[in-house]
């Protein structure tokens, strides 16, 4: 254990946590050649594979539907699904694997909401992300709309907004409109950088983490995440955050 030590430069496990109990994994992105994930339907049976030896039983895959870069939806979704679960199947790999999205935060989405033109996870999450340089100005309406729809929004990797790293009641706010909060297994690991672990050690500390995910894209996160399960705060987030991976 002394090679994990020298890593992180802290306390770690001495046995892993076993990333099993969670059951689901919501965030991901294995479908080949749509966004910045998995580029080949080798890459996507590579790492499902991995997934499934960390202990997951199943996998919902989110690409990112991203204004002009990545113009997904369920015209290219669902078929990509079906080419991954076959490929699984051909090659013996048992585990459940689902599709919804990554939703970014842009000028179309309002529309798309209000259309009803979206692809949840199951009981109607649908899953979010903002842009990293600043709070977007629409935040708010499209918590509002998702709300409207009869959709429950999840905000993606909470913890890696530096807008919000000195002001934590920016979240707060967020959870207090109902918005759950997803956490990244890897930004315990401090990939990131220290104030995206310092954020996502609080939220665990407050207990608002209300989904892990892997927002896994390459072989180097399957990595990241293989070495956060030595860490103490993933632990603590599995055993004293009331997680809704469970139920996906």
């Amino acid at each position: 254990m002394g090679f994990l030590k020298k890593i992180f430069g802290e306390k770690t496990l001495s046995t892993p946590v076993n990333l099993g109990v969670l059951k689901t994994d919501m965030h991901s992105h294995f479908i080949p050649g749509i966004d910045d994930g998995a580029q080949t339907i080798d890459d996507s049976i590579a790492l499902i594979t991995e997934m499934k030896a960390l202990g997951y039983s199943k996998v919902i895959t989110t690409p990112h539907i991203m204004g002009d870069t990545y113009k997904n939806g369920k015209h290219n979704i669902l078929p990509g699904l079906e080419t991954v679960r076959n490929a699984l199947k051909e090659k013996g790999i048992d585990i459940g694997v689902d599709a919804s999205a990554e939703y970014y935060i842009d000028a179309d989405l309002e529309e798309k909401i209000r259309a009803k033109d979206m692809l949840p996870l199951s009981n109607n999450y649908i899953l979010f992300e903002m842009p990293f340089v600043s709070e977007p100005t629409n935040l708010g309406n499209v918590i509002f709309e998702l709300q409207l729809a009869g959709y429950k929004p999840i905000m993606a990797h909470v913890e890696r907004y530096p807008f919000w790293f000195n002001d934590f009641n920016k979240i707060i706010d967020l959870r207090d409109k109902g918005v759950l909060l997803q956490m990244n297994i890897s930004s315990l690991t401090g990939t990131y950088g220290p104030p995206t672990k310092k954020t996502a050690e609080k939220l665990i500390d407050e207990k608002m983490v209300d989904v892990l995910g892997s927002d896994c894209h390459h072989l180097g996160h399957i990595e990241l995440l293989k070495r956060a399960c030595y860490l103490p705060y993933l632990e603590k987030a599995i055993k004293q955050c009331e997680l809704i991976n469970q139920k996906l």
